[in-house]
């Protein structure tokens, strides 16, 4: 008769699981970076005024190259920014919005992985303190609270890794951050080149008023702060 596993073997042990997910997550990424590179995509993104030329070159080559820099640049430094602001500049705006979406999914998924599965410890450490305030929010209402700061804060690398290192499941987070970036994405897609083209032709005044609303906003934001950490509320 045979005899069942017993919990001790090693081929089950949860243990190695881990590490057998770690070593795929990081063959993943390496395979990600070594494509990347290879397609030369570290040095067309490094020249902004090559990006629109380079990838139209590509044809629909184009689209994968910028999915896969997308993803392999964002989760570790890369303003997420550059590539969405720069897909309604290259393509209509449907293919646009497409790939601003399949690039910032990707790069989410990368970043909640490395944190989850390649580098815990190293990256527990560098998190903002102020993340942890949604530890809770997130065991009572996981999915809405990843809708939330995903819609509100978008992609910084520290909020993938937030995600990575909390309790939400994989796929609570992938669906949740798919339906937070829905929004400002399509906005950024749809109305990204008419947004250009009015700064591009706005007149000097135009550019003055913006700078003082800017610096107003900024000192307000710095006397609010101060108020509070002082206890008191401006009038």
């Amino acid at each position: 008769m045979r005899q069942p596993a017993s919990p001790a073997d090693p081929a089950l042990s949860p243990s190695r699981a881990r590490q057998g997910v770690k070593i795929g997550v990081v063959a993943a990424a390496a395979a990600l970076l070594v494509i990347a590179q290879r397609m030369g995509l570290f040095e067309i993104f490094g020249e902004p005024a090559r990006i629109k030329l380079a990838l139209l070159s590509l044809g629909p080559w184009g689209y994968v190259a910028f999915v896969l820099a997308y993803a392999a640049l964002q989760p570790f430094g890369v303003p997420g920014t550059v590539f969405i602001l720069a897909a309604p500049l290259i393509w209509p705006w449907p293919v646009a919005f497409a790939l601003s979406m399949a690039g910032t999914m990707a790069a989410s998924v990368v970043g909640f992985s490395f944190a989850r599965f390649v580098a815990r410890d190293w990256v527990a450490a560098r998190v903002p303190a102020r993340f942890h305030a949604y530890d809770e929010a997130l065991k009572r209402r996981a999915f809405l609270t990843v809708f939330v700061l995903r819609l509100v804060l978008w992609m910084p690398p520290m909020l993938h890794i937030f995600f990575g290192l909390s309790g939400v499941r994989f796929w609570t987070h992938f669906w949740g951050s798919l339906a937070g970036y829905a929004l400002p994405l399509l906005a950024t897609a749809y109305f990204g080149q008419r947004v250009f083209d009015a700064l591009r032709d706005a007149p000097p005044s135009a550019w003055a008023g913006m700078g003082a609303a800017a610096v107003t906003v900024m000192v307000l934001l710095w006397l609010a702060r101060r108020c509070s950490r002082r206890g008191v509320v401006p009038s």
